[in-house]
């Protein structure tokens, strides 16, 4: 699966990609607002906002391109790493939810 993360703290970056790496996602950080954030988007399957730690505009462009896109979105007002494992676990288990659900209905 692969994510966006929006917001966090600059030091923390690098901890965010290893965690999701580890986790087997592929993941883009974006702690401080780039040019053309809607662009480097892209297809992701979801996006993570940090909400503490961004900018009003960060989190309406990342929105937006969300709706767009039809990307999930789910948020933390934490930007910590216990915050980002509970976030996840979450998609982890939607994931292995829907595996589920794919199966049942492949074999009926």
């Amino acid at each position: 699966m692969s994510l966006i993360i929006v917001g966090g703290h600059d030091c923390m970056c690098c901890r965010y990609q290893q965690m999701c790496k580890k986790r087997g996602h592929k993941v883009k950080v974006f702690t401080q607002m780039p040019t053309g954030l809607a662009r480097h988007i892209g297809s992701a399957d979801g996006i993570i906002l940090f909400t503490s730690t961004v900018s009003h505009k960060m989190v309406e462009t990342a929105v937006k391109e969300a709706k767009r896109k039809n990307i999930r979105v789910m948020r933390s007002h934490s930007s910590s790493a216990t915050s980002l494992n509970g976030l996840l676990d979450e998609i982890d288990t939607l994931e292995q939810t829907q595996a589920e659900i794919s199966a049942y209905g492949a074999t009926t």
